[in-house]
């Protein structure tokens, strides 16, 4: 009887990967850079890395950085300060047929002023036609600090562009809590389509408002957008906005709700009210749109909010869904993952900070993540430290061996088991047994399924836990040792949504087609003939 044998049964996919901490690696990727402050890619594989002073340069797949430069107009950029320059880059999501792209720079002389402008490539993919810039959107900038900086289009196919408040100190115009007169300490979103300079999007906030009120204007409060960013999933908008004397924040707003947010800038920073003597006149904080995460100056050293992406690569699918950003000065990686019930769950993801000057970090066209350091003049990956399958337990009776690993603790029920330290042992008592395994020379500790084991003293069939392979898997996956028993193949998706299934009739052999599934981890199941699931195994696939 099945009932009688060592069942094996593992804990629900979605707890799987969630009891291992995720910790991410900054993989060396180009390097000779002068100044990268922005990264962006117009559909394929190349990336373009824009340079403070002026300058675009193309990087190839493998790295190598182009010496013939796509775009060349430091003689109309003003980088005397440190927050000036050539600050953002985004391509026409109809590049192909365009060749349209984006930039936000500092022009003139002095203070200067913020100049959004539109470029076109040449008949050479590689080289684009500096003469051909039209200026369609330009903010005169009172000081030279606070020129926000990025560019992004949207979902909605809309241009997003993000201004600091002018800044100086405490906002001294009140900037970001005010519509009119011009678009600083707001982000403005405009319709660039149709070869026009633009016209208003009619969704905009303010459309019609009258009193002086920039209809351009979409969100306002803020204090210094550097880097923001869509999620290439859900179309949210996350931004890093940058703080003064006490607090970084970052802050999300839903794809879709074009209401107008306020994130609270002059009037709080951070989550807190400003610790400026210039609040008077503000709204309650209802107001505002709280931020899902803040990091302090004097606690955490942090000085410059860097804003990232959510994780929506295929490669790494511990780091899915994962918003991932860091600091200017040097601090540890963050990542902030949905709980489900409308908050965050902030983790740290690096034991190693990144160094001082961190400026961007930016999507490929497969979604994987690069950050640039304008410092040390390089772009590195950012990659799952331990991307191994989690190891996974055998049985032979009451002995449970674990995968190979470096050095491994078994644990039963939740408790370390005193001496318990090698790849085999033997169960001596019945419970939920895991084994926690180092891998990767000591860098990577991850922890298997749970097996339960309910015949310790009993008698019965031997249920040993059925192979699999390949790992990850891309058509078919093939399963060996399948108990003669067992009645029944379901595929979960990470949710525990069944995605396929499949009858079994005592084969010892299955082979089973994956080729529908998308990419991603997903739990093989075995269920008895009553209907009682037996064991189960991870598995990945990847196409």
């Amino acid at each position: 009887m099945i009932g009688k044998a060592l069942l094996l049964s593992l804990i629900p996919c979605a707890s799987l990967f969630a009891q291992d901490p995720v910790t991410i690696a900054l993989e060396p990727f180009a390097s000779g850079l002068s100044g990268p402050v922005d990264l962006a890619h117009c559909g394929d594989e190349r990336l373009f890395v824009v340079e403070q002073a002026g300058r675009i340069k193309i990087i190839a797949p493998d790295g190598t950085v182009s010496t013939t430069p796509f775009l060349d107009i430091t003689t109309r950029v003003n980088d005397s300060g440190n927050e000036q320059g050539l600050l953002g880059l985004a391509f026409d999501p109809d590049y192909t047929t365009t060749g349209i792209f984006y930039v936000n720079y500092t022009g003139g002389t002095g203070n200067g002023e913020s100049r959004i402008s539109r470029f076109r490539v040449t008949e050479d993919p590689n080289v684009a036609d500096p003469e051909s810039e039209e200026i369609i959107y330009t903010v005169t900038q009172p000081y030279s600090n606070h020129n926000g900086g990025d560019v992004e289009f949207g979902p909605d196919g809309y241009l997003y562009v993000g201004f600091g408040d002018g800044g100086s100190a405490d906002d001294p115009n009140n900037n970001a809590q005010t519509l009119t007169n011009d678009a600083l300490g707001d982000m403005i979103r405009i319709d660039v389509r149709n070869n026009e300079t633009y016209t208003i999007p009619p969704t905009n906030p303010w459309v019609g408002a009258g009193n002086d009120t920039l209809p351009e204007i979409w969100a306002s409060g803020l204090r210094n957008p550097f880097r923001f960013g869509f999620d290439a999933l859900t179309g949210d908008l996350w931004i890093g906005d940058v703080g003064q004397n006490a607090w970084e924040e970052v802050d999300v707003w839903p794809a879709g709700d074009n209401s107008g947010p306020n994130f609270g800038w002059r009037c709080r920073e951070g989550a807190v009210v400003s610790t400026t003597s210039v609040t008077t006149g503000c709204p309650p904080a209802s107001a505002f749109v709280e931020p899902v995460s803040v990091h302090d100056h004097d606690n955490e050293s942090w000085c410059s909010v860097i804003g990232g992406r959510v994780y929506r690569g295929a490669e790494f699918p511990r780091l899915s869904g994962r918003y991932i950003y860091t600091d200017y000065c040097p601090t540890p990686y963050y990542s902030l993952l949905a709980d489900g019930s409308g908050g965050y769950v902030r983790e740290q993801i690096s034991t190693n900070n990144g160094g001082f000057g961190t400026a961007c970090i930016a999507e490929n066209n497969t979604l994987e993540l690069f950050v640039t350091n304008e410092t040390t003049g390089t772009i590195k990956r950012i990659v799952d430290q331990c991307p191994m399958d989690p190891p996974s337990i055998t049985a032979d009776g009451v002995m449970l061996t674990s995968s190979e690993g470096d050095s491994y603790t078994w644990y039963l029920d939740g408790e370390a088991i005193e001496g318990a330290t090698t790849q085999t042992i033997e169960a001596l008592a019945n419970g939920s047994y895991t084994v926690s395994v180092e891998l990767n020379n000591g860098l990577c500790e991850l922890t298997s399924a749970a097996v339960e084991v309910g015949n310790v003293g009993i008698g019965g069939v031997d249920l040993a836990l059925f192979g699999i392979h390949p790992s990850p898997a891309r058509e078919l996956i093939y399963l060996t040792g399948v108990h003669a028993d067992l009645a029944a193949l379901q595929v979960l998706d990470m949710s525990g949504r069944v995605v396929a299934t499949r009858s079994l009739t005592g084969q010892r052999a299955v082979t089973m087609d994956v080729s529908d599934l998308a990419t991603g981890m997903y739990m093989i199941r075995l269920a008895s003939k009553e209907g009682t699931m037996v064991q189960q195994r991870a598995i990945q696939v990847q196409h």
